[in-house]
């Protein structure tokens, strides 16, 4: 499923409770509104919704981003798991998004697998 809103915190976060809660979606990515921009509010409508943050994902986007951009110093992507679901923010950049996920994606069925219960953490 996929959905494009505006920079609007509230519905950003509403849609990422219905798709946790109500769908059952175990992996949620979002592209943009990670910036220093007045509608860039993904991160904070993400905080409303997670139970526990997952720094060492964004901390590795980050790292990778640093080394090949320098404007993605002033991304602040999040990461976090709700009930059974992990939420992780990245760049709306093509590229950012991109390198993002060639960052994470070896790493996410192991989380999704903790997550579940069927592989020890």
């Amino acid at each position: 499923a996929y959905d494009f809103l505006p920079g609007d915190m509230d519905k950003i976060s509403k849609r990422l409770q219905e798709w946790v809660d109500e769908e059952g979606v175990d992996l949620i990515l979002t592209c943009g509104g990670t910036g220093i921009g007045p509608e860039d509010v993904v991160p904070e409508a993400t905080r409303r919704v997670i139970e526990k943050e997952l720094p060492a994902i964004t901390e590795a986007i980050r790292q990778e981003a640093r080394r090949k951009n320098p404007e993605s110093l002033f991304s602040r992507e999040v990461a976090g798991v709700r009930k059974k679901s992990v939420i992780i923010n990245l760049s709306g950049t093509e590229k950012g998004t991109r390198d993002g996920l060639e960052t994470i994606l070896p790493a996410i069925p192991i989380g999704l697998e903790q997550l579940s219960g069927k592989k020890e953490s």
